[in-house]
Parts: C-alpha cells; sequence; structure tokens
C-alpha cells in the first residue's frame, strides 16, 4: 500500500535548497545513484557472488576467554599488490605475532579499506524498507515541513524501527559513525530523539551516533521548540544542538544564535547549524556564528552544515575566511550535491579546518533518492568534483573516511599497528576503482568484530 499525502506544487529539495541549482546537477546525482545501484544488481566480475572456494571462510578463536584476537589473513590493505595478515587484538590491529589459539579468517585477498563516518544524516525522517512513497511538490523549507509531519503520521512502521533498519543498513554497507540529525518541533516532541536514542543503544556494538536535536521547523518561528531544544540538552539525551538558516527561514539571526548557543553553553553540548543561505547572506549569518563561538569558549564544539555562501568565494576571501574558522577550529559537512554547492574541501583543509562527508536525507518526504552508503557519497562527490586521476578518486574516499572521523574525534581508521580494527572488505583492483564501481561489502569489521556480512547485519 502506499503511503500518500499532499501538498502545493514547487521544486525538488535540492532545487530549493540550493536556489535553482541547474537541472543537469538534478539529472547527475540521479544518474550516479542509478548507476551505482545498477553496479550494485548486476556488477561486474570483480562483484560477482564468489564459487564456494572463493568464499571468506573463518575459523573458531580457541583463545580460552584469554584477549580477544583475530588474525585476518590474506587481505590487501588500500589494494596494495601483495596481501598480509591484520592482526587484531581487543579491537586494535597490532604487529605483534597473533597470541596461541587466535580465531583465523582467510580473507581470500579482499581489498580491507578503512570504514566510513556519516557526518550529516536525517535518520528520523526515513521510508527505508518502507512501501513505495509517492511524495507531492513542495518549493519552501515550511512546505517541506509540512510534508515531513504528513509523511511521520502515514508511515505505519514506528520511527525507532525505521531508524534502526536504516542505521543498520549503513552499517552493512561500511559505515562505522554518524552524525544524526533528528527533528525537534512540536509536531513531534522528542519522539525523534528518542527513536534515533533507542536505535543507537541498539546497534552501539557496531556504529558510533551522535545525535543533534535539530529544529527543522525553526527555532524562533514555532513556539515551543526553544523549550524542547532545552529539554532534550538537559536530560543529556543529545550530543549537539542545531539550527537553521538564522536570516533566510527563522528571520531572527541574534535570537535563533542567542537560543542555540545558550543552551550549548549551558549544557555542555555541541553545535551543528544548517545554513543553506546563499551570498552576502549566508556570510553573515557564518560571521555570527564565528563570532559567538569565539565569545563562549566553544572552539572545537560547533560544526556549520551545507554552508551555500562559501563555494564560490573568490580566492583571496576564502583564505581569509578558512583562517577565521581554523582559528575558532569550526568544522564544516558537505553532501556533495553539485559541482557548484560543493565545498572546497582541499582548501578548506589546507587551513586547518575539518569537512566531513554526509548522506543527508534518505527517502524521505524531501526526496526518492538516498541510501546511507558512504563509499557511494564518496563516489558522488569524486563525480561532481570531476574527478579523473587516481589521487583525486582517492581524496573523495578520504573525505568520507578520515574527514569525518577527524569531525567526530575518532581516531583514524589507517589499517596501521594502533589503528582501530575498522575496516570492509571488498573485491577489486585498487582504491580509485573501488571508488568507481561501488562493489559489494562482503565483510565489515568493527573493533576486530565482523558486524556484517554481505549486507546483512551479523549476529552479536
Amino acid at each position: 500500500m502506499h503511503a500518500e499525502f499532499t501538498a502545493s506544487a514547487g521544486l525538488s529539495r535540492r532545487s530549493m535548497l540550493a536556489g535553482a541549482v541547474a537541472g543537469t546537477a538534478a539529472t547527475l546525482s540521479a544518474s550516479a545513484a542509478s548507476g551505482a545501484q545498477a553496479a550494485e544488481a548486476a556488477p561486474a566480475g570483480a562483484v560477482a557472488a564468489p564459487a564456494a572456494a572463493d568464499r571468506i571462510t573463518e575459523q573458531p578463536d580457541r583463545t580460552g576467554g584469554h584477549a580477544r584476537a583475530t588474525v585476518f589473513k590474506n587481505v590487501r590493505p588500500y589494494g596494495a599488490q601483495r596481501p598480509v595478515d591484520l592482526t587484531v587484538v581487543d579491537g586494535v590491529i597490532t604487529a605483534e605475532p597473533a597470541p596461541r589459539g587466535a580465531k583465523v579468517v582467510d580473507c581470500k585477498g579482499r581489498i580491507a579499506l578503512p570504514t566510513l563516518v556519516d557526518a550529516h544524516i536525517h535518520p528520523d525522517k526515513t521510508a527505508w524498507g518502507e512501501p513505495w512513497v509517492t511524495r507531492n511538490p513542495a518549493s519552501s523549507i515550511a512546505e517541506y515541513t509540512e510534508e515531513d509531519v504528513k509523511l511521520y503520521h502515514a508511515l505505519r512502521t514506528p520511527l525507532k524501527k525505521r531508524a534502526e533498519r536504516l542505521m543498520g543498513h549503513a552499517v552493512t554497507q561500511g559505515t562505522r559513525a554518524m552524525r544524526a540529525h533528528v527533528d525537534v518541533a512540536p509536531a513531534y516532541d522528542l519522539v525523534g530523539v528518542e527513536g534515533v536514542g533507542s536505535a543507537r543503544r541498539a546497534l552501539r556494538h557496531a556504529l558510533d551516533v551522535e545525535i543533534v536535536a535539530f529544529p527543522q521547523h525553526g527555532v524562533v518561528r514555532t513556539p515551543g521548540t526553544k523549550e524542547l531544544l532545552e529539554e532534550a540538552a538537559r536530560t543529556g539525551a543529545i550530543d549537539r544542538v542545531g539550527g537553521i538558516d538564522p536570516i533566510g527561514f527563522d528571520e531572527a539571526l541574534d535570537e535563533q544564535l542567542d537560543i542555540v548557543f545558550g543552551i550549548a553553553d549551558r549544557h555542555g553540548v555541541g553545535v551543528d547549524i544548517h545554513l543553506h543561505e546563499r551570498a552576502a547572506t549566508g556570510m553573515e549569518s557564518l560571521r555570527a556564528i564565528i563570532d559567538r563561538t569565539n565569545a563562549l569558549s566553544l572552539q572545537g564544539k560547533v560544526t556549520v552544515s551545507h554552508v551555500f555562501c562559501v563555494p564560490g568565494l573568490p580566492e583571496r576571501e576564502l583564505d581569509r575566511l578558512a583562517a577565521e574558522l581554523a582559528d575558532a577550529r569550526i568544522s564544516l559537512t558537505t553532501v556533495a550535491p553539485s559541482s557548484d554547492l560543493v565545498l572546497p574541501i582541499d582548501r578548506l583543509r589546507e587551513h586547518g579546518v575539518e569537512v566531513g562527508l554526509g548522506s543527508d536525507g534518505v527517502r524521505d518526504s524531501w526526496s526518492p533518492f538516498g541510501n546511507a552508503d558512504m563509499l557511494h557519497r564518496s563516489h558522488l562527490l569524486a563525480w561532481v568534483r570531476d574527478a579523473r586521476l587516481d589521487e583525486e578518486l582517492e581524496a573523495a574516499f578520504r573525505a568520507g573516511a578520515d574527514g569525518g572521523a577527524r569531525l567526530l574525534g575518532l581516531p583514524e581508521a589507517d589499517l596501521k599497528p594502533g589503528s582501530p580494527a575498522d575496516f570492509l572488505l571488498v573485491r577489486g583492483e585498487c582504491l580509485p576503482q573501488v571508488v568507481v564501481d561501488l562493489p559489494r561489502r562482503e565483510m565489515v569489521v568493527r573493533g576486530g568484530r565482523i558486524v556484517a556480512r554481505d549486507g546483512e547485519l551479523a549476529g552479536h
């Protein structure tokens, strides 16, 4: 049965948020998504179902309750020509010999890559795994929020189950951590925060999750939202408090930011603000965020998401802004929506600004697209940046893996001794080819434990 709801005519999520981005960008993302789905459904030989003799095999752990140890044999880190053995003891890769009786997993020459981090996702809104949703036109953030509420009431599966289903799927595709933006508004009370919190607990063996209380309906324009944000922070249910377009949507720059930063300061939580505003309006909001970050000594605890006012800045102005962001230790996130709206990640990193990559909404009322697959998102990042060279493709992967890890304060999983044993296994020739071809994730390992096989969560 289809879930249906009604709204007035308008534009897509991308064109609305981006200020009427060129239609070629919309076609680009759609074709990339469909191409990636086709690659997974009917992949080339590198991702075909393995013959019985070529399947990854496991031998039982006989350590008798001592250090938890596993040897992943015949692994090719980052696509190295010669396979090696990765020895893992108590969740960390070690250069020491494996303890006697360690479990052995023969990986049959698969490529090992670090698992990735989704720095910006909305798991509470998703219809992933539900009957097909027929979406209705909308042309403004206010109209999209109305559609959110209608879809929330139309879906029969409780939010916490839908969120857990999507977050579990993300694990199977190689995500080890995410920052989850969860709608907080009188229309929902704190149901989203509670539901995603429940999913976080259920998946804690496989996934680190930060929760942001996101005022999608506005902080000031929707009475009662401020009190809900305060309650979520006071009770410890969230890690960050959010905001949205202080000028363009809430029409209350100082009032919104005073509320959001005040909550963060009182309760010791971080900040992550959606900023879709363009040009001078966006820059005014961004500079107000920088000022409050410094005034309240919240350096290292503030992120600005999307930041559509940054792409396209003249080089000298971009450098000045990046220096200010770096001094305030404000991080940014992008979802790589199009070539003209993706953040200049490399230039920002040169100045010390951390930039994470995220998947944004997944099959929600805003868009039928999205799949919570961060390898696919790295592929899209490479696509919109017109990557051709191997190093450019590798940089797109690093944005999804290392960039998100730094943003969330996690250790980088670089597959070296001392690194957390967080990696995925795929067939392929090399890392650039993996970014392009998106092979099936045959195994996902978290802290040395196998948490997913062939797209399915493993028992724990």
